[in-house]
């Protein structure tokens, strides 16, 4: 599949001012771009904020050299040295530095791989600037950190109605762009449902639109009388069933399946076997912002909860 073809890279911003950030962080990297000059960063931040995005679009501002290498897929110490040295030991053919984007800088091994990469931030610093992104900094270890400015995608409470608004905009010009018809509160759904997950939001509209109208038929209500049926099926050990339900709610967002069983496992489980399952949520859901697949990650946390709680 071609990147032409997916509407997150098709729609790409390639300025920093094109960007849907908060205005603390959108004047700093306007200003990164007045002055020429980036320092070595770390962007933290949830899935889908824009944290590569504003990478790309800094160094395309600042018309650079750079190589985007993605740590979970190519976070092999021998492949990430490789890969670097080839690229930075060379001179940019655009006359200044060159940059190395390290997408989920988090998925590298903090014993390995990421003191290799303090090596190479020091080796190349006379040709070469580091940007890491990741959605758990405190995964970064700290010689990484005191040798990068931090930068933090957190969207402050006062601003979301803006930032939010704003997306809602860039989202009508896509679909008009595509010849899409959306009804005003499918799409406004959409963007609370997955806030401030752009990408999501981005890939859903084109999965919806593919029928060229997006309406309220893809709202999904995840009600208390489907989550009993779930709680059936896993109560009696019932695999298939468990299967088909997940593959036919995979569209609520995961997080929200699992909230729906913490709130209502007490009507369900034995007393004792509570505390066991939050800790099995717990475990999946921070899995959740990792895992490729969230259909598997769900029916895994599933199956543990089906064969180890106890039922009342």
């Amino acid at each position: 599949m071609s990147d032409d073809f997916l509407w997150v890279e098709k729609y790409r911003p390639r300025r920093v001012e094109d960007c849907v950030l908060p205005q603390s962080i959108e004047s700093t990297f306007k200003q990164l771009v007045a002055t020429g000059e980036l320092p070595n960063m770390i962007f933290s931040g949830s899935p889908g904020v824009g944290k590569t995005t504003v990478a790309r679009a800094l160094c395309d501002e600042l018309d650079l050299d750079y190589l985007i290498i993605n740590g979970s897929e190519q976070g092999n110490i021998d492949t990430l040295r490789g890969r670097i040295k080839q690229f930075a030991s060379t001179v940019s053919l655009q006359g200044g530095y060159k940059v190395v984007i390290l997408d989920e800088a988090d998925y590298l091994n903090p014993q390995s791989t990421q003191p290799a990469l303090r090596a190479f931030i020091e080796e190349f610093a006379n040709n070469c600037r580091f940007i890491l992104t990741c959605n758990f900094k405190n995964r970064i270890i700290e010689p990484l950190h005191s040798r990068c400015s931090v930068y933090e995608f957190a969207i402050p409470n006062e601003e979301k109605p803006k930032i939010a608004a704003s997306f809602f905009k860039r989202l009508n010009q896509i679909l008009s762009t595509e010849g899409v018809e959306a009804e005003p509160q499918a799409l406004a759904t959409l963007v609370e449902k997955y806030f401030p997950d752009w990408r999501r939001v981005i890939n859903e509209c084109q999965r919806y639109g593919i029928t060229g109208k997006i309406d309220a038929g893809i709202l999904v209500n995840l009600d208390d009388e489907n989550v009993k049926t779930l709680m059936s099926h896993l109560k009696n050990k019932d695999f298939s069933k468990m299967r088909r339900w997940v593959a036919d709610n995979i569209d609520t967002e995961p997080h929200v399946i699992f909230r729906k069983i913490y709130d209502s496992m007490a009507d369900y489980l034995k007393a004792e076997s509570v505390p066991h399952v939050v800790l099995i949520l717990a475990q999946y859901q921070y899995w959740n912002a990792f895992v490729a697949d969230h259909e598997l990650n769900v029916v895994a946390c599933m199956t543990e909860i089906m064969v180890t709680a106890e039922w009342a």
